[in-house]
C-alpha cells in the first residue's frame, strides 16, 4: 500500500490509501487467462475447454461481483492530483498493450499447430475476441490522455482487434453526442442489442472517417495520407493479421474473422449497456445540455472494475473525461445497472430479459420519473412504449 499525503489550507492534514493499487494488476492479467486454457487443452485435447473462459465471463464473475460487492468510496479531490501524477498507475496500461498481442498469437499457433475441429476453431475464436475485445477498453483508458506515449500505444492496442478507428470516433465523436438521439454509439429505450450493433458498428466507423477526414483537410491533408490516424491503426492490423495467416495458414482466416466481430461486439456490448435510453435535454438553442454524471449508467462492483481499469464507473468517466481510471468517483443519485459489466452483457444477449430488468429501472430514475419525454427512445418502438406506459 502506499500512503499519499496533503496539506489543505482549511482542512489540514489529508491522507489517503488506495487499497485498491495493487488489485488494479487484474486489469492486466486477466486478458491473459486465454493461455491457461490453451496449456489445459495441450494436456487433454478437449475443444470444450474453450468454453471455460466464457463461463467465467458471464457466470463467475457476475455472481463474484454480487458477492464481492460495490466499493463506493473516491479519494479525496486534494488527493486526486496526487494519484494522478503517480506514474505506477499509467505503467499498468501500459503493460497490458503487448498481453493483448501474446494472447492473440498463442490463440492463433493453437489453431495453426493443432488438429481442432471447425467447432473448435470457433470456440478459439470466440475466446480469443472477448479477451481481444477488452483490448478496446485499454485503448479507451489511453486514448483519452494527452501523452504521445498513450496515444501511440492505444493506436498500437487497437490494431489487435482491428478496431483502428475507435478513439477517433469515442473521443469526438461519442463524447460530444452521447445520450442523444444524433449518437449511434448511444442506445435506445426498446432497442435490441442485435438492433443497436446493425445501427452502431456501421455509424461509428462512418462518423469516425468522417471526423479525420474534417481534421486533415484542415491541415491540407489528404484522407488517405498516412497522417490518418483510423489509417495508421489499421495498417498495423493488416501487417500483425496477415502475418498470422501466413504464418500459421489459412485457418486463420475463419478464425480472424470470427475473432474480429465477437471483439467489436463487446465493444458494442459495453456501449449498449452504458446509455441505454438516457437523453440530455436539448435546450432552446438547439443545443444540447453539458454531459453530467446522470447520463451514463454506473456500477461499483469491485471485481469487475478491477479487471476494466475501472471502466464501470462510466458516470464520472462521461462527465469528467479527461480523469484517470484510478480517481474515478461514484455520485449519489445517478442510474446504477444491477450487476457488472459482464452480467449485465448476458443479460443484454436475452432482450426480453434486458428489458424486464432495465425499462422500469429507467423509468423509476429520479430525473425521469416515468416521463418518456425524458427518455431516449427507438423511433420503431415509440407507440408501443407510450402505449405500454402511459
Amino acid at each position: 500500500m502506499k500512503l499519499y499525503s496533503t496539506i489543505d489550507k482549511e482542512k489540514g492534514l489529508i491522507e489517503y490509501t488506495d487499497k485498491k493499487r495493487y488489485l488494479w494488476l487484474g486489469s492486466v492479467f486477466f486478458p491473459l487467462l486465454p493461455l491457461y486454457f490453451i496449456s489445459v487443452y495441450l494436456k487433454t485435447n478437449n475443444e470444450l475447454i474453450f468454453l471455460i473462459p466464457l463461463c467465467i465471463s458471464y457466470i463467475v464473475i457476475p455472481i463474484l461481483d454480487w458477492l464481492v460487492g460495490a466499493d463506493t468510496s473516491n479519494p479525496p479531490e486534494e488527493i486526486v492530483p496526487l494519484l494522478e501524477d503517480d506514474k505506477y498507475y499509467r505503467y499498468l496500461t501500459f503493460l497490458t498493450v503487448p498481453m493483448h498481442f501474446i494472447v492473440l498469437i498463442a490463440c492463433a499457433w493453437t489453431v495453426g499447430s493443432q488438429s481442432l475441429s471447425l467447432f473448435g476453431v470457433v470456440l478459439m475464436a470466440i475466446m480469443a475476441g472477448g479477451y481481444s475485445g477488452i483490448g478496446i477498453n485499454t485503448a479507451h483508458e489511453l486514448g483519452h490522455k494527452n501523452t504521445w506515449i498513450e496515444k501511440l500505444l492505444a493506436k498500437i492496442v487497437l490494431a489487435v482487434p482491428a478496431y483502428g478507428h475507435f478513439t477517433v470516433e469515442h473521443n469526438n465523436g461519442h463524447h460530444i453526442k452521447v445520450a442523444t438521439p444524433d449518437d449511434p454509439a448511444s442506445s435506445r429505450m426498446g432497442e435490441s442489442i442485435y438492433k443497436f450493433a446493425l445501427r452502431e458498428i456501421p455509424s461509428t466507423f462512418n462518423r469516425a472517417w468522417q471526423l479525420e477526414e474534417k481534421n486533415l483537410k484542415k491541415l491540407g491533408k489528404s484522407s488517405w495520407s498516412f497522417e490518418n490516424q483510423i489509417l495508421q491503426s489499421y495498417f498495423i492490423s493488416l501487417v500483425f493479421q496477415v502475418s498470422l495467416v501466413l504464418i500459421f495458414g489459412v485457418e486463420m482466416i475463419i478464425f480472424l474473422i470470427v475473432h474480429n466481430v465477437w471483439a467489436w461486439f463487446q465493444l458494442t456490448s459495453a456501449n449498449y449497456i452504458e446509455h441505454y435510453g438516457l437523453l440530455r435535454e436539448k435546450k432552446a438553442n438547439g443545443r444540447y445540455e453539458r454531459c453530467k454524471p446522470h447520463h451514463s449508467w454506473n456500477t461499483n462492483y469491485v471485481l469487475s472494475n478491477i479487471v476494466l481499469f475501472h471502466l464501470e464507473r462510466h458516470s464520472d468517466h462521461h462527465a469528467y473525461p479527461a480523469r484517470r481510471y484510478q480517481s474515478l468517483r461514484n455520485f449519489n443519485d445517478i442510474p446504477e445497472l444491477p450487476n457488472g459489466y459482464f452480467g449485465m452483457y448476458l443479460c443484454a444477449y436475452f432482450p426480453w430479459i434486458w428489458f424486464k430488468v432495465m425499462d422500469d429501472r429507467l423509468l423509476n430514475l429520479p430525473h425521469i420519473n416515468g416521463d418518456l419525454s425524458k427518455v431516449n427512445i427507438c423511433p420503431k418502438k415509440r407507440n408501443l412504449i407510450f402505449s405500454k406506459y402511459i
